[in-house]
């Protein structure tokens, strides 16, 4: 069947690799008319992922509704910050039953929403959405280098059917009821990959890097927990997995970001330079109004804010955060 799939990132483009040699059409849209060019002609993403040979059953064009015509279900990719506004331009081109996966991570600026809940409130139909998310690294994902990912929806036949239009021997899918765990553990883990970033910037060493991803991950359970979501949804593939990867790898764009403002850099250079989203940059500031709103600390996600917004010295912050009180390892999580 055909696919549409929204935004020709360097995610997106992974995913229409993905769904092409799993022998669907798909509709690649690109913001930009060079990219859909280059990509119908000469087979090539020119802005992410050049190097890799693209399946000729990916057609790229910069309309939505060429993107979605004929198309029998829709994968988000865009950045977290313009859901609603995609939101809002499907709804005007497909029905009420027409299936979309949002494999976006983030939480919206103002609201708290999670792209899930943006996209219900401006089309409606909870039933046929889903979300995707797991240790997916698109440099890896478009090679076929075996990965596994998680597909949540609160309808199992959504679940289902993106589970089977994704899975391929490289690429595993799981399926999950928890949609508000699996898109939390997606923001947050992004948010805990810059800390990581900062902390070897600094100079300091692996210690501290699994330091600060497991005192993350509780971090994370704390919220996800408390916020609706199930705490064991943090020990699979959206939160476990998902943070691992993105602490660890050299393809992870937050953990880059993170060192560079540990080095004096900011979030202008870092966008100038890789022409890529931190999507923990801005995680890092909506989370904060989770946090208030359910009454949970998260004290890493504080002080990554406080560098990337706040222009604070890391190195200050970094021994504030270690002169916290002690406490028990699990405090604040029921297990």
């Amino acid at each position: 069947m055909k696919i549409a799939v929204i935004g020709a990132g360097s995610w997106g483009t992974a995913l229409s690799q993905v769904l092409a040699g799993n022998g669907h059409n798909v509709g690649l849209w690109a913001r930009k008319t060079e990219v859909a060019r280059s990509i119908n002609k000469e087979h090539r993403n020119p802005r992410y992922l050049s190097d890799v040979e693209l399946h000729e059953g990916i057609v790229a064009t910069p309309s939505y509704k060429d993107a979605l015509l004929r198309a029998r279900a829709a994968a988000i990719v865009t950045p977290s910050n313009l859901m609603r506004g995609v939101a809002r331009a499907l709804a005007d081109v497909v029905d009420a039953e027409f299936p979309i996966v949002i494999c976006s991570k983030g939480v919206e600026e103002g609201s708290g929403l999670l792209p899930v809940e943006v996209f219900e409130a401006e089309m409606g139909g909870a039933h046929r959405l889903a979300v995707l998310s797991g240790p997916n690294h698109a440099e890896e994902v478009v090679k076929g280098v075996p990965s596994g990912t998680v597909i949540a929806s609160s309808s199992e036949e959504t679940a289902a059917l993106f589970q089977d239009l994704f899975a391929s021997e490289a690429f595993r899918t799981y399926t999950s009821d928890d949609v508000r765990g699996v898109e939390l553990c997606a923001a947050f883990k992004n948010v805990i990959a810059i800390a990581v970033g900062v902390s070897y910037g600094l100079g300091y060493g692996d210690n501290t890097a699994a330091m600060l991803m497991t005192r993350g991950l509780a971090e994370m359970s704390r919220l996800v927990a408390r916020a609706g979501g199930q705490a064991l949804t943090c020990m699979g593939l959206a939160g476990a997995g998902d943070l691992v990867a993105t602490c660890t790898s050299e393809h992870s764009r937050n953990r880059r970001f993170g060192k560079l403002l540990a080095e004096g850099g900011t979030l202008e250079d870092f966008t100038a330079q890789t022409h890529m989203v931190a999507e923990g940059a801005l995680a890092c500031k909506t989370l904060a109004v989770l946090s208030e709103r359910y009454g949970v600390e998260l004290p890493i996600t504080d002080v990554v804010r406080s560098v990337v917004w706040e222009g604070a010295d890391p190195r200050e912050l970094a021994g504030a955060l270690a002169s916290r009180p002690l406490t028990t390892e699990f405090h604040g999580l029921s297990v």
